[in-house]
């Protein structure tokens, strides 16, 4: 799929996440919107993995560690034919399958998280089964930053590097932004760059909500022969809703309807100033 046509899709993922928090009132707003454009990459550019192979043992894996954000997920799933996108709209209802964390009652979702920090032991031990039973399938997890916080991940860092699981990516949504407060005031995280080198990661930063940044970036997979592949992708918070971005109120936040009017004028606005540019009007 080409740049322009996953810009517009971005522009139509974050209405849908926006729309799904609005019915059901409840949702994690700012951490769904910083993690899209990454999604859309993944599933519509990087990954092996579709409705029709979901059941192959060689199709790539996704695992969100951060699940919490899984309004994201929902939304490039159903854009995938994973399930009706009517489907989206019974979000946290009722005996609705579509709760606030991912289950795999819900179809292409790999693995039930949402305890923060549980992520990356999962994935590391999916990468290392490919590795035993010769698969090539390659492994990716996204995990946030505030997370970091759980020595969990740091644990299944060093078993990670210690088996060589060069077919494990892992990719943190570095928005810096957690329920409360700025990762920095909560626990100091950086310089996180140097900590994941320090474990053994080969390392790439980029803009996490640059769509052909993204795309150069998952290129070069894997990083460096025989080291897990760590992504550290600095994002925005809420990104692509102005009164959102880098907003710590929007962590869990249902928009007003005003407030969502606004919001989807301004996708209205990004959606019409990308198809002008692809048509050469501008």
């Amino acid at each position: 799929m080409q740049a322009h046509e996953m810009l517009l899709k971005s522009v139509a993922y974050r209405r849908s996440v926006l729309k799904m928090i609005k019915t059901s009132q409840a949702g994690h707003t700012g951490g769904s919107l910083s993690c899209l454009d990454i999604l859309n990459v993944l599933y519509n550019y990087v990954m092996n993995v579709s409705p029709e192979n979901f059941h192959d043992p060689n199709r790539d894996r996704y695992i969100q560690s951060k699940g919490h954000s899984v309004e994201a997920l929902y939304a490039v799933l159903a854009d995938k034919g994973f399930f009706p996108e009517d489907d989206l709209q019974t979000l946290n209802q009722y005996q609705s399958h579509y709760i606030g964390h991912p289950t795999r009652k819900v179809n292409g979702v790999e693995q039930n998280t949402g305890a923060l920090g549980h992520g990356l032991s999962l994935a590391v031990g999916t990468a290392l089964a490919a590795k035993l039973d010769q698969r090539s399938y390659r492994v990716f997890t996204l995990l946030g930053d505030g997370e970091l916080a759980e020595g969990s991940s740091w644990e299944a860092s060093m078993t990670a590097v210690h088996y060589k699981l060069d077919n494990l990516t892992v990719i943190i949504d570095r928005n810096r932004l957690q329920i409360t407060a700025g990762t920095e005031d909560v626990n100091r995280l950086e310089p996180l760059h140097a900590k994941f080198m320090a474990f053994g990661y080969a390392v790439h930063q980029c803009d996490g909500n640059d769509i052909v940044g993204l795309m150069h970036t998952f290129d070069h997979l894997p990083f460096a022969p025989g080291k897990p592949s760590l992504i550290l992708a600095n994002t925005t918070k809420g990104k692509g809703i102005s009164f959102m971005e880098d907003t710590v109120k929007w962590h869990h936040r249902v928009p007003t309807d005003a407030e969502y009017e606004i919001a989807t004028r301004e996708l209205d606005a990004q959606e019409a100033e990308l198809k002008a540019v692809n048509s050469g009007v501008r």
